[in-house]
């Protein structure tokens, strides 16, 4: 079996709590549909980039989505855990995929918008739940998640030069690839 350390469960830990205390102190409602993706895709992969676990970016977005369902955050009930956990799995599958993924602003731009084009799934769900036609649910679900999309690529864009700093200042190792 393959087991954490406890500096790394500890970190996924401190980025999903504070994945949750930025996204509760900063509720704005900016009518902006998907600005909630920017700190999603930031966190989950600075967790992914920091913690040399395969399931990193998911298990810190099980953690962040169960404490925002526990905190009754946001409205959707136990479909809000979708929004945390499908953009966690998304970046541990780029990262499985593309090698040396927290050094390149391309593939982490490329990452992020896969991440925030699972919006789609989560929306739709909702929608669904409370019986909206169907062609109207794809509708609202496609301009959710492409709003989405543009906002998971500003955070995967943020995402190198925190780990390189996190590295030159000694808080995590360097490894090979990037990932």
């Amino acid at each position: 079996m393959n087991r954490v350390p406890l500096k790394d469960s500890l970190f996924m830990g401190f980025c999903a709590v504070f994945l949750l205390v930025t996204k509760g102190a900063m509720r704005w409602h900016l009518g902006i549909s998907g600005h909630a993706m920017f700190l999603t895709v930031f966190f989950l992969m600075l967790a992914r980039g920091c913690v040399a676990s395969r399931l990193a970016a998911t298990v810190t977005g099980l953690l962040a989505g169960a404490g925002a369902v526990a905190l009754g955050m946001g409205h959707g009930g136990p479909v809000l855990l979708l929004n945390f956990l499908l953009p966690g799995a998304t970046i541990d599958a780029g990262a499985r995929i593309a090698p040396g993924l927290f050094t390149s602003y391309a593939r982490c731009a490329l990452v992020g918008a896969t991440a925030g084009a699972t919006k789609f799934a989560a929306s739709a769900a909702m929608d669904l739940m409370v019986g909206m036609d169907r062609a109207i649910i794809v509708q609202h679900a496609l301009l959710e998640s492409v709003a989405a999309l543009l906002f998971g690529i500003a955070g995967g864009l943020c995402v190198p030069p925190v780990l390189r700093r996190l590295e030159a200042h000694g808080v995590i190792q360097a490894r090979a690839g990037g990932a």
